[in-house]
């Protein structure tokens, strides 16, 4: 179906990218502007609430006709492999939330529990959440979370208590770690799914973050009081004024209850959904490298980008949930061809001045970047240890595109004085050819010749990368480049310009 580019073309076209030097010609990446900055742990991920303490998640694909879900055991974050490959993508934030979070039960110290309370679905173990603070800990990865918004979680008048966010609080203190930021309640807009009251107001909420705003105020000042957690308004759950008729709810309403209350603006974005929760129109494998799917990101953006400017003015702006659909994923977001999408939108939100894009899931159904039974890295998961090598915190304009299918977004080079960094998508058929910096490096993301964009194998330059038995990852070396890189059809390079010399970059 999809068109590759055989090794031996790419090795040439790599090896063929020496050029004679340029003499006293400019460097061709030494001019691009300066755009702004993102946070140094812009590329995070979420562990959902659910797989830290077990329970019923989007179940894997080729089960039983119309599944929807099926148990699974608790994550093992202790688990050697699973913390190397955590640790390549460190500085991080881990956010461990989700829909199963706003109906989690933690007991006190010494409570037994062998179901969960009234008003409550789930139970937290202690040790769980001890796992959480040290798996955070040893891959140097900040905790982002949220509390329970279920009636279990409430007083007698309906307004919520603080009880179970204290003992949460108290719980990571105890175990050595800290809580960076929270928002309230995850995903609020949507209260019909997130095991809210019934009929859940914005009126409701607004009365709940001002408790939740004082009692953080009081018991964890330093923590960032994150929110409102909205969820793809600007694109697939777009709504009117107002409250949906499906009981949803607006970002504006909940953010307006309370206006100048949040240190950070969060939103969720999910371009589609998944085959498990039913079909849309770009939710197809051909409609995946469209523009019109990939560049929904930016609407969400610019959405609440805007009520951050209107209600929050200055304040961060972090998308802390996306990944290709909701529901778990596509069969398809476990494979390469959904790396064009993960790829684009770190340089499409990072270009916006998004602060943080966290990834859903690290190691969870189908969206994970690594698999959740095998803890395999998949495709997404070498395309973020390829951006975190190449794309510092410095956003730089990119250099003019040869054609309309090679995107292209610049950074200034981690660690480097001077140097640029350079992500290409190529989502057409034809190769594409750059000018860069003599002295540079490529890796070239694709798959196996004669492959298809499905699969779940991806070579680097040539060769499949590994993680290796010490925790070290392999099959990871740059090709020399002395002036021009190609990049074949249906790929992603990554680009390292040492020698470019931007003033930017200093």
């Amino acid at each position: 179906m999809y068109r590759t580019i055989a090794l031996a073309s790419l090795a040439l076209s790599l090896s063929a990218c020496a050029t004679t030097p340029r003499g006293a010609e400019p460097d061709p990446l030494s001019a691009l502007a300066k755009l702004g900055t993102v946070d140094e742990r812009f590329q995070s991920y979420n562990v959902e609430m659910v797989e830290v303490t077990g329970g019923r998640f989007w179940a894997p694909y080729g089960g039983p006709p119309g599944e929807r879900y099926r148990m699974r055991s608790p994550v093992n974050l202790a688990e050697p492999k699973l913390r190397a490959l955590a640790k390549h993508l460190g500085p991080a934030y881990i956010r461990v939330s989700g829909t199963w979070a706003n109906s989690t039960y933690l007991p006190a110290e010494g409570e037994t529990v062998t179901a969960p309370p009234t008003g409550f679905n789930q139970i937290l173990t202690r040790d769980q959440w001890r796992s959480v603070v040290g798996f955070a800990k040893a891959v140097d990865a900040k905790i982002l979370t949220s509390f329970p918004a279920s009636p279990g979680a409430r007083n007698a008048d309906g307004s919520w208590n603080p009880a179970q966010a204290q003992r949460l609080l108290d719980l990571t203190r105890e175990a050595g770690g800290t809580i960076y930021g929270a928002e309230l309640f995850n995903e609020p807009t949507m209260p019909q799914h997130g095991a809210f009251p019934k009929g859940y107001t914005a009126q409701d909420f607004g009365r709940d973050f001002r408790i939740f705003r004082d009692w953080a105020r009081r018991a964890a000042p330093d923590m960032k009081l994150t929110g409102s957690g909205g969820t793809a308004e600007g694109t697939i759950l777009k709504h009117g004024s107002g409250q949906g008729g499906d009981g949803a709810l607006q970002s504006n309403d909940l953010m307006q209850a309370n206006p100048g209350s949040l240190d950070i603006v969060s939103y969720h974005h999910y371009g589609t959904v998944s085959l498990r929760c039913g079909k849309m129109p770009l939710g197809t494998p051909d409609k995946a490298l469209s523009p019109e799917f990939v560049m929904l990101t930016e609407t969400d953006a610019d959405f609440y980008g805007e009520l951050r400017d209107r209600i929050e003015p200055g304040k961060p702006l972090w998308l802390n949930e996306t990944a290709q659909a909701a529901c778990g994923g596509s069969p398809w977001a476990s494979s390469f061809l959904d790396s064009f999408r993960y790829v684009n939108q770190l340089g499409a939100m990072a270009r916006k001045g998004v602060q943080v894009v966290a990834h859903n899931t690290l190691a969870a159904s189908d969206y994970g970047l690594v698999d959740q039974d095998t803890h395999d890295p998949r495709p997404n998961y070498w395309a973020a240890v390829l951006w975190k090598r190449t794309m510092g915190t410095t956003v730089l304009s990119a250099p003019a595109s040869p054609a309309a299918e090679l995107r292209l977004y610049a950074h200034c080079l981690p660690g480097k004085t001077g140097g640029v960094g350079l992500t290409a998508i190529n989502t057409g058929d034809a190769p594409q050819t750059l000018q860069v910096s003599r002295a540079s490096k490529a890796w070239v993301m694709q798959v196996p010749s004669g492959g298809s964009l499905e699969s779940k194998t991806i070579t680097i330059n040539g060769t499949v990368p590994q993680l290796e038995a010490d925790g070290s990852l392999s099959g990871l070396a740059g090709v020399q480049s002395e002036g021009t890189v190609t990049i074949p059809g249906k790929s992603i390079a990554f680009i390292a310009a040492n020698a470019a010399r931007n003033p930017a970059c200093n």
